[in-house]
């Protein structure tokens, strides 16, 4: 009888027998398992995160600063490949101020990973381009994490590159983008 309304009880009360079938239900409902997030909208979250990785990657090869202002959250923390931590505003200026050109980036093994309101994303990137007029490429694993709002919009809030394997050979013997101090990264070599 503690599973049933307060309602039910008073209005049962006189009838123990209707009491018992009134309260049944009530106690099923309470011991079935919660339903699970829909398939549907798991494949529509994940759908989404990867248009938005395609505007990222467009973003940055066109250094549209307004698009990628709209992208990153304004906590925004980037960690190039070595290691350096950047801001949503430094992100901005960096590319603002053309400090990194990136002119290729080919984006490959795209897996998204849907936790709550939270998207993991990892992939693998060739990138081309200059980093402070120094020539950059290689390949590149990343990890990027977009937050879901609670009115639906997906914001970029965390970046983190790695490069793989060693730097390739550059024409003199040395490695391209070996002064470069900032490293190269996808979202930028600082993020």
């Amino acid at each position: 009888m503690a599973k049933c309304s307060r309602a039910s009880r008073l209005l049962l009360v006189p009838s123990g027998l209707l009491l018992a079938i009134t309260c049944v239900p009530s106690v099923r409902s309470s011991a079935q398992p919660p339903l699970p997030h829909p398939r549907l909208k798991r494949d529509e979250y994940k759908h989404e995160v990867e248009k938005l990785e395609d505007v990222w990657r467009q973003a940055q090869l066109s250094a549209d600063v307004a698009a990628m202002d709209k992208l990153l959250s304004d906590d925004y923390v980037g960690i190039s490949m070595n290691g350096q931590v950047v801001t949503k505003m430094q992100q901005l200026d960096r590319l603002r101020n053309r400090q990194l050109v990136l002119t290729k980036i080919d984006l490959d093994d795209v897996k998204v990973k849907l936790i709550g309101t939270t998207a993991i994303v990892t992939s693998r990137a060739e990138i081309e381009g200059t980093n402070e007029g120094v020539s950059v490429r290689g390949t590149y694993r990343y990890t990027r994490i977009y937050s879901r709002s609670p009115g639906g919009e997906w914001k970029i809030t965390n970046f983190e590159a790695t490069r793989v394997g060693p730097p390739p050979a550059g024409p003199h013997g040395g490695t391209q983008g070996q002064g470069n101090t900032h490293g190269a990264g996808l979202n930028g070599p600082a993020s």
